[in-house]
Parts: C-alpha cells; sequence; structure tokens
C-alpha cells in the first residue's frame, strides 16, 4: 500500500453539502479506475473515500466528499484539508475495480455520492471506444443532489453505446425522468441480468436489496462488483 503526501488544489462546492476536492500528489499514486484511498487523520484513523476519476497523466486525485450537517466523519477532513492545505493519502485499496469485461454490458448503479466511484470507472470506459452498452444508473434525493446531470447527459450524446438514466427520489412536478430508488429503475428496465457486470456504490442497505433483487432476476453473484461485498 502507498502511503503519499498530497497538495490540496482546490475545494469547490457540488451541491450544499457535497465538495469536489483535487489533490496533487508529491509522487504518482498508483490506482485502477474504481478503487479508494483513505485520508490519513492519525496512525489508528483513516477514512476512505471513492477516487471520482480514472488514472491520469497528470497524476491528479479527484474526490467527491459528501459532509451534511453532523457529518464529522466527513466533515473533519474537510477542515483539515482547508487548514492545512495537504493530507497523507493510502490506495489504491478495494477489489471492486474495473477489470476485464470481455464483451459483457455494463450497468453501473450509483446512490448520492457513491457516483464518484462509478465516474472514475465510467471516465475510463470512455477513454477508448466502447464494444458493448453502457448504462449509468444515478440516484438522488432531489435533482439538485444530482450535480453532474449536465455533463452525464452530454456524454450520453457523444457516446452511441453510453447510456444515462438519472432516478430523482423525490422529484419536482415538472420531472419527467424515473422517480423512486435507483436499483428499481435497473429492475424495470432489464427483465434478465444474466449477461450483465454491474459495478455498485451506494449505502450498505442499498448494496444488499441490489445483490439480492439482481441476482433473482438472473445476475450471477461473481459478475457483481462494489466495496461493500467486502463488509455485507
Amino acid at each position: 500500500m502507498q502511503k503519499i503526501s498530497c497538495q490540496v488544489s482546490k475545494i469547490e462546492p457540488l451541491t450544499n453539502v457535497v465538495s469536489r476536492v483535487l489533490l496533487t500528489p508529491e509522487s504518482p499514486l498508483e490506482f485502477i479506475a474504481g478503487q479508494y484511498l483513505q485520508v490519513v487523520m492519525g496512525d489508528e484513523d483513516k477514512r476512505p473515500f471513492s477516487i471520482a476519476n480514472a488514472p491520469q497523466q497528470d497524476g491528479a486525485i479527484e474526490l467527491h466528499i459528501g459532509a451534511e450537517p453532523g457529518n464529522q466523519y466527513a466533515g473533519q477532513v474537510l477542515e483539515k484539508m482547508r487548514s492545512e492545505g495537504k493530507i497523507e493519502v493510502e490506495g489504491g485499496l478495494g477489489e471492486a475495480f474495473l477489470k476485464k469485461v470481455g464483451g459483457h454490458p455494463i450497468i453501473l448503479v450509483a446512490g448520492g455520492t457513491g457516483f464518484s466511484y462509478t465516474l472514475s470507472i465510467l471516465q475510463k470506459l470512455l477513454s477508448e471506444p466502447l464494444t458493448a452498452p453502457v448504462y449509468l444508473y444515478w440516484g438522488t434525493r432531489t435533482l439538485k443532489d444530482m450535480y453532474a446531470l449536465d455533463e452525464l447527459t452530454k456524454l450520453s450524446e457523444q457516446h452511441a453505446h453510453f447510456t444515462f438514466v438519472p432516478v430523482i427520489e423525490i422529484p419536482d412536478s415538472d420531472w419527467q425522468g424515473k422517480t423512486g430508488w435507483v436499483h428499481n429503475a435497473v429492475l424495470d428496465e432489464f427483465n434478465d441480468l444474466k449477461d450483465f457486470k454491474v459495478f455498485v456504490a451506494g449505502r450498505f442497505e442499498m448494496a444488499k436489496v441490489v445483490r439480492t433483487d439482481f441476482c433473482a432476476q438472473g445476475l450471477l453473484e461473481k459478475n457483481l462488483y462494489g466495496d461493500a461485498y467486502a463488509f455485507i
């Protein structure tokens, strides 16, 4: 495992509770799209966050950190970054990274800031011509929480084999898209998931339901990836 000091290049708001953090490592952090890092707060205090970008030549690292009021776990990390201007991280970690997909269609399922995990994988997939369909289903509570809506809509227009499906739990009256829980939107669209590879990130409760319901609809468990499954 690599332990690297990073300069905090930028912290900017994506929503009123989610911040985009750009880190510049003093030496390259080796990772695969879909892996995560740990921010070192102390010898026994290391806090995991998904890396929100695929590996790139300049070595930059992007994080999307959600820190709702009262969330000291994430809030203290942002406070340390702002006050000190640098941070130590460890990575790349996790076994739910992008693996060879062998022509299988791919479904990326994200809840909330779990989107950062799927964004890393999506960037890597779109860096080369797609040979099979890729679907991204991203669920948020409200439309305001879906901070990359325009970016993903443009990507879906630029790449014929990429489909983006936003899902809003509490929609405005004029919302015309999918509503409810994000995993149900997938189940509504695909009657048989046996040919798919699925990458999922969100709350543990969501990941557990995805595993149960998707496998009942034909998904092979060996083709389901998510860091949560190391714990549940």
